[in-house]
């Protein structure tokens, strides 16, 4: 995540005799063996794309058209082929600021994820150039979700729905591959009309293998996974990769507050969701100025139940049926 630095290493047993699903870092056996599986052929796969790099200047094989995004690490240009006028999306990173092997991992991550209707494809096409690393993927032209997200309006139900029932497919796809996203936010979504019908998830530098032990570095951001938000020494909490809750990869819901006219997640001195409080019994109405889209009774005591610091707390619906269901289910 943006601002956030992580050490990694594999998930070892613990001395807690809570369970020995615990010792696994909140784990099944089954789900630890296959986040090794796919640590392993992710590996073999950037050995073998180190191998086949092309080294040659971007420019010389592909003119720029316009930029298509910036971030912190490196840029999103629209390119065409220069013999053959494909349009084409190439991500651009610079050497000062990544190296081989991060560069290695973020394309091979794409390309292991295959194609899916709501993952930006990639293609196997990795570029060294005196001062950058660039792979191509196919382009979206239409920008982010943020981009979309009006303040204190948000975007419209429908649109929501849509985005939710399609990245929730893309999380399961990514899940079922033994990874675990890890970075699930509006800028990570790209939108592939100006309707906001289609939409793919992009960007997987911090995409690893489900069971990679992850120590945080950094302070929580508003999108941190509430059990991984809790106090803690200054170096963080150590934790395993594992799909999590609310905003931060459950296959089956989306950070609300990021989508509809809500408030931002739980931290210091915030409220929970601008108006669940209320909903719940215990807060004053929200103003009248507000949009709110009110849940069911089902779907507030699910949301709340998303925010607990404690896996073995959260609700027994997130862990039940096809992704999307849990809170469709409970009216929300």
């Amino acid at each position: 995540m943006p601002g956030k630095q992580s050490e990694e290493g594999p998930v070892e047993a613990g001395a807690s005799e809570d369970s020995e699903e615990e010792g696994l870092g909140g784990l099944t056996l089954e789900e630890l063996q296959q986040g090794q599986e796919a640590a392993r052929a992710l590996e073999d796969m950037m050995t073998l794309s180190a191998q086949t790099l092309v080294r040659a200047e971007v420019d010389e094989l592909y003119e720029e058209v316009r930029p298509l995004g910036q971030g912190r690490y490196g840029r999103v240009l629209l390119v065409t082929h220069r013999q053959k006028g494909t349009p084409l999306a190439l991500k651009q990173l610079p050497k000062p600021r990544t190296s081989l092997r991060g560069f290695l991992y973020e394309f091979c991550v794409g390309l292991s994820l295959g194609v899916h209707s709501a993952i930006v494809t990639a293609y196997g096409i990795g570029i060294e150039s005196a001062q950058s690393y660039s792979f191509l993927t196919e382009p979206v032209l239409h920008g982010d979700l943020m981009a979309f997200i009006q303040p204190k309006v948000g975007l419209p139900q429908p649109a929501v729905h849509r985005c939710a029932a399609q990245l929730a497919s893309a999380l399961e796809h990514i899940h079922a591959r033994g990874l675990v996203y890890r970075d699930l936010k509006p800028e990570n979504v790209l939108v592939c009309d100006p309707d906001c019908r289609r939409f793919k998830l992009t960007d997987f530098g911090h995409t690893r293998p489900r069971g990679t032990l992850l120590r945080l570095a950094g302070p929580p951001i508003p999108y941190t996974a509430p059990s991984s938000a809790r106090p803690a020494p200054p170096r963080g909490p150590a934790h395993s990769a594992r799909p999590g809750r609310l905003g931060a990869g459950r296959p089956g819901l989306l950070p609300p507050h990021r989508l509809l006219p809500l408030g931002p997640a739980p931290g210091r001195g915030r409220p929970l969701l601008r108006g669940l409080p209320h909903l719940a019994g215990v807060g004053p109405a929200p103003g009248p100025s507000s949009a709110l889209v009110r849940p069911g009774p089902a779907a507030d005591a699910l949301l709340w139940g998303c925010w607990t610091l404690t896996p073995k707390e959260e609700p027994c619906e997130l862990h039940q049926g096809a992704p999307g269901a849990p809170l469709e289910a409970a009216g929300g």
